[in-house]
């Protein structure tokens, strides 16, 4: 079996990434890894034409000084009792633009697969080896242009000026002082209220307290409007009913004395 794939990846960036298992299983189209198990190891579905097969099995990656890499994996059908051994060499060869990656090895195989047409199969194999350094690649590149993002440290945030320092009240109140030179203020005049009236409500709450100030009612003429006061029919049944009673008592009392002296 021989095969060759272009990557549009530098030789360096795709060689670290098929020295690392995780990234080399993220890269293998359809596979369904087993959760405990090694990175490079689950379920594979394989299309072959119109069959398809599903492996469960482990593949290794290992890298060696001459610079090229081998691959070996076996699986066995999970509905079935073929399997699947496989060896294969890379070699990463960089070009202009890419890496050239040449791909030579051998596969043996039993069950199923050993039944369809071998076109089919190398043709499969092809696929799937294609979409495996591809993916790869695209990894590494992804991997390569992901910005790095800065952790701002504590000791460059703005730090407040502090409440106890006697120039910050200096300076607050240069500020009042620019502002009552500089006469009303925009908002006075958006909102209709005489400038004499709020410097006077400003006086007002000099040395109050805050919750004094917030718990004051308004005065001026945001002063409340007290709702008048009217009398109800309820008011004058209230002190009816006792007069009345009153009334119907001394009659009877003065009934029976006037009939104890006859």
């Amino acid at each position: 079996m021989e095969h060759q794939v272009f990557v549009p990846v530098p030789a360096d960036r795709l060689a670290t990434a098929l020295a690392d298992p995780a990234r080399v299983a993220r890269a293998v189209p359809g596979l369904q890894q087993d959760a405990g198990a090694p990175p490079v190891a689950g379920r594979l579905k394989l299309r072959v034409g119109g069959h398809s097969v599903t492996y469960r099995g482990t593949a290794r990656v290992r890298a060696h000084e001459d610079g090229t890499y081998t691959v070996e994996g076996d699986a066995t059908e999970a509905r079935g009792t073929g399997t699947v051994k496989l060896a294969l060499t890379l070699r990463l060869a960089g070009t202009e633009g890419g890496t050239a990656v040449s791909v030579e090895g051998t596969a043996d195989a039993s069950g199923r697969i050993a039944e369809l047409p071998a076109e089919a199969v190398s043709s499969a194999a092809a696929r799937l080896l294609t979409r495996f350094l591809e993916g790869l690649g695209e990894g590494a590149q992804e991997r390569e242009e992901e910005p790095e993002a800065g952790h701002p440290s504590v000791f460059d945030a703005e730090i407040p000026p502090s409440s106890l320092d006697p120039g910050a009240d200096d300076e607050d109140g240069e500020e009042d002082a620019a502002e009552d030179a500089e006469g009303p203020a925009d908002d006075f005049a958006d909102t209709g209220v005489p400038p004499a009236e709020a410097a006077h409500a400003r006086r007002t709450m000099i040395g109050r307290s805050a919750e004094e100030v917030d718990h004051a009612p308004p005065r001026g003429r945001y002063a409340p409007v007290p709702a008048p006061q009217t009398v109800s029919a309820n008011q004058a049944l209230k002190w009816a009913a006792p007069a009345a009673a009153l009334a119907v008592a001394s009659a009877i009392v003065v009934g029976r004395a006037l009939r104890k002296r006859r």
